[in-house]
């Protein structure tokens, strides 16, 4: 699968406007042209984030599905007021997914359960040698994905290039794990995520 992490920054108090609208008006739309929107979040640190995870089979269905979306009616529609929210969307990471996320159903019943995302960078792709290593750590991981280096086939939606990560999605007290020097870690970046009442994942 191949997941992409989106980190927005929004206009301050505006994060709740566009949470309603995406989870009304972004969800099914997304879904019935092939995509899985995984979940979507309030990031608890910074008020004016909201960070969310969209998946596809593969490349060529992401470049089909996404051309079909942003041309199409629900986005040509509602798409200028979810851009009127933003400062910027351009924080985006490609990723292929490890372990993949669960196909979880959305009930808007239960209360939403805090997770946290922990991303490792380094200066080189993180190999098979650091993912045996992480994987036998016991990390009660919902997702890990690392860096996809295929080239962005809808270039309309950049994506950060010239990085290599490796990201894992938790539980709040997983994900605590100390990286061997050997690996060459430069950076660590932890997001504590708050769920939406419509996220998947939560």
């Amino acid at each position: 699968m191949i997941v992409e992490l989106r980190q927005y920054t929004l206009r301050p108090g505006r994060r709740d406007e566009l949470i309603e609208l995406f989870d009304r008006e972004f969800v099914e739309s997304q879904e019935e042209l092939g995509m899985a929107v995984l979940g979507q979040f309030r990031d608890l640190d910074r008020p004016d984030m909201f960070v969310w995870l969209r998946g596809f089979p593969d490349m060529a269905v992401r470049g089909r599905a996404l051309r079909e979306f942003y041309s199409g009616p629900v986005w040509k529609e509602h798409g200028p007021a979810a851009n009127a929210t933003m400062l910027d969307s351009d924080d985006v990471l490609l990723l292929r997914a490890i372990v993949a996320p669960p196909a979880s159903a959305r009930d808007t019943r239960r209360p939403p359960a805090a997770l946290r995302a922990t991303i490792w960078y380094r200066e080189r792709p993180f190999d098979d040698e650091f993912t045996r290593w992480f994987t036998g750590q016991g990390t009660g991981a919902v997702a890990v994905a690392a860096t996809e280096y295929a080239e962005n086939n809808f270039p309309a939606l950049p994506v950060r290039e010239g990085e290599h990560a490796f990201v894992w999605l938790g539980p709040p007290a997983g994900g605590e794990v100390d990286v061997p020097e050997r690996f060459g870690v430069t950076r660590t970046e932890r997001l504590r995520l708050e769920p939406t009442t419509r996220s998947a994942l939560g």
